[in-house]
């Protein structure tokens, strides 16, 4: 895959477009509900995400599920979508903890593939997302079940010490 430009992130989240993930859980595309016809059709995060036009509706409808488990199950603080049109990605960028630096978070389904490539192209537009240069470049991937359950990675650039509060030490 060929190092693609840099063009600066879309504010706002997804749509319907060309590019973006094929696919969800059974291969069929998007879930077979009809947005317009469910509360989440008309929940205003999830038209943002409807406005920028970068994926499929399959892109959208995870991003929205993720946005959601970050926002209610997790208690994320401050979480925006950012397209980037660039990657026919949809992106959220947010804090976990008040008062923290802002971390990516990219939605995908689980059939989709990564190459190493393409992580080191999501790793470079997400240290501009977070906005300090210094930062090790990390996204952390939400890969989304058809079941709608949502498993986290985060990945970095090489190896990277755990954080010293999340070591339970025995002795």
């Amino acid at each position: 895959m060929a190092e693609r430009g840099d063009s600066e992130p879309t504010a706002g989240c997804s749509g319907l477009g060309p590019g973006g993930a094929r696919g969800f859980g059974d291969g069929g595309g998007a879930p077979s509900w009809a947005p317009e016809d469910a509360w989440m059709g008309s929940h205003p995060k999830y038209l943002e995400m409807m406005e920028l036009d970068i994926g499929d509706a399959t892109q959208v409808y995870i991003a929205f599920l993720v946005y959601l488990d970050l926002m209610e199950s997790k208690s994320w603080h401050e979480v925006n979508c950012v397209g980037l049109p660039e990657l026919q990605l949809i992106c959220l960028v947010g804090t976990e903890i008040e008062g923290e630096g802002l971390q990516t978070v990219v939605p995908t389904p689980i059939t989709a593939s990564l190459s190493h490539n393409r992580i080191r192209e999501i790793l470079k537009a997400s240290r501009k997302l977070q906005g300090d240069p210094d930062l090790p470049m990390s996204f952390t991937l939400a890969i989304v079940e058809s079941d709608s359950t949502i498993v986290y990675y985060k990945l970095t650039d090489g190896f990277m010490l755990p954080d010293p509060q999340n070591i339970s030490l025995r002795r």
